[in-house]
């Protein structure tokens, strides 16, 4: 039967919700419209007239779609090249969703959605439920054919595996700005010890290429070491300018609520460092440039401009 304009009405004005649940449980833009979308076609088929809650319907069928996807991309996961890192969504995309509490924001940081990635399935999908969104327990437990007690316990143990390694420190607008023009500033001197200044002693960065570009595959930890990297990573030469296709222009963001570097070349993000930050420094930095994942924050960042950027080099 086809969808009556309130029916459309309805999902459209879920779709957003849907998104943001979607994005947070599988860690990809692309992976979360898709999930959404596929609900739009079960909602089409459904017989409605027996759906006495839409919106609770909704959300039951949007997880379970995720969940199978969850499945289906530790898999994949094993055989990525190098680290593996989530999506970027820039400040203000609708995808990131509700952010009025810490833990709203969190559950959409780089940090977070890495971590959640050793969490099960059941697990993600409880801990997302009820932190990002409010869920009760109850609701959770019908969503996901499973007893109020036993989703209570899954949440528990969710919550203390995210608990172990939480080390965020929130930053605003102005502050986020203020890091990111003196983590570039170090960057581009050339020099190590400016860097080794604004980094926690036990600093990582890890970077994603995805063997899609070159990048390194494994962690770099410690200062100093970073410091060197990072040193390696803004050196300028031909071979890089060809790599990306030109000279790039450093601007200064919010990339999941983290204060972040964006590598722009002619209107293409082609690279993302984001800060994680800490009362002791930047704990960790997160390298994106694998250029599948930075389509969906290209958009965005089209759509926003202008842009004045911090630094023009190479």
């Amino acid at each position: 039967m086809p969808l009556s304009a309130y029916e459309v009405d309805l999902f459209e004005s879920s779709r957003g919700r849907l998104e943001a649940i979607a994005y947070r449980l599988l860690g990809s833009a692309g992976d979360a419209e898709d999930a959404v979308q596929d609900t739009y076609l079960r909602w089409h088929a459904a017989d409605r007239s027996h759906i006495e809650k839409p919106v609770a319907w909704l959300t039951k069928v949007l997880t379970n779609l995720c969940l199978n996807q969850l499945t289906s991309a530790r898999a994949r996961r094993e055989t990525y090249i190098g680290q593996w890192l989530p999506e970027p969504l820039l400040a203000g995309d609708p995808m990131l969703g509700p952010a009025d509490t810490f833990e709203q924001r969190e559950s959409v940081s780089i940090a977070l959605l890495t971590l959640m990635e050793r969490l099960s399935p059941n697990e993600r999908v409880v801990y997302v439920l009820r932190e990002a969104f409010g869920y009760a327990h109850r609701e959770i437990a019908e969503m996901l054919d499973l007893t109020e007690s036993n989703c209570q316990q899954i949440h528990r143990r969710a919550r203390q595996h995210v608990a172990s390694e939480r080390t965020r420190t929130e930053v605003d607008a102005v502050t986020a700005a203020r890091i990111v023009e003196q983590f570039l500033a170090a960057a581009l001197s050339g020099d190590t010890e400016p860097l080794i200044r604004l980094l926690a002693d036990d600093a990582v960065t890890v970077p994603d290429g995805g063997g899609r570009i070159a990048a390194r595959r494994t962690p770099v930890h410690g200062a100093l070491a970073i410091a060197r990297y990072l040193r390696g990573l803004f050196r300028p030469n031909e071979h890089k300018r060809a790599l990306i296709g030109g000279a790039p222009a450093f601007h200064a963001d919010l990339v999941n609520g983290a204060p972040s570097v964006l590598i722009e070349v002619d209107g293409r993000i082609v690279g993302i460092l984001s800060l994680d930050v800490t009362p002791d420094g930047i704990s960790a930095i997160h390298v994106l440039v694998n250029p599948d994942k930075l389509r969906h924050i290209t958009g965005t960042w089209a759509a926003t401009g202008p842009h004045a950027p911090l630094a023009v080099e190479w």
